[in-house]
């Protein structure tokens, strides 16, 4: 595990200026974009047309994340979309495997998210479906939330079942993200990591990437 991944979230961006707030994360390695029906979880963001937009004005691949109820039936439009990764919850899904084969099937990487208290053990086997797991370090639904140390244990569990596949798969953490708390996640195991106010929570957001990534860098030197 030698990457380090930061997918800034627009949920913390000026949603009046949208493509000029894309710009000003250009260091980053994706853009993470939350998708909320107020359904799933208690919040109404954005849904498959901006997704389309923001495809056609992003200088970044697309990471997106849907938090939507009936997720095998939308999911598959925002791969067809553009999106360069689609993670769906495992929780909203009732064929996940079919899914995580469609949006493949449709051009994007497949990624698959649970919620703080969702195990990990029981999705083992269909690890070879997916091209990223995404490990929910706070109650999905808003940004700005403590980040949950209670997480780490499932994120230990996961990296090393992702390990045992042999596999390239990704291994992301979402919520709560700062400079101190992405070393916690860092050691546990992650490697790529969501980060909403504290990168445009800064008034240099490419510095705030850089000081994820020197985070990152040194955690990772101290343990070898």
């Amino acid at each position: 595990m030698t990457t380090c991944r930061i997918h800034p979230s627009i949920l913390s961006a000026d949603f009046a200026n949208l493509e000029s707030e894309l710009q000003r994360i250009e260091t980053a390695d994706a853009v993470h974009v939350d998708v909320m029906d107020n359904h799933f979880v208690p919040n109404l963001t954005l849904g498959l047309p901006i997704v389309q937009r923001l495809q056609q004005v992003s200088p970044l691949p697309l990471d997106v994340h849907l938090m939507i109820e009936d997720v095998d039936r939308w999911g598959p439009g925002f791969a067809e979309a553009g999106a360069d990764s689609v993670t769906f919850h495992a929780e909203a899904s009732n064929a996940p495997v079919k899914l995580a084969r469609d949006l493949r099937a449709a051009g994007a990487k497949s990624a698959m998210a649970l919620r703080p208290a969702t195990p990990i053990e029981p999705y083992l086997d269909m690890l070879p479906e997916l091209d990223m797991v995404l490990i929910m370090t706070v109650e999905p639904g808003f940004g700005g939330q403590a980040f949950l140390d209670l997480t780490l244990p499932k994120i230990r569990r996961t990296r090393a079942a992702i390990a045992g596949t042999g596999l390239p798969i990704a291994l992301q953490v979402d919520g709560g993200i700062s400079a101190d708390t992405i070393t916690r996640a860092a050691e546990a195991g992650a490697d790529v990591f969501v980060a909403g106010s504290a990168v445009y929570g800064h008034e240099r957001p490419s510095e705030a990437i850089d000081t994820l990534r020197n985070a990152v860098t040194t955690v990772r030197s101290s343990v070898v």
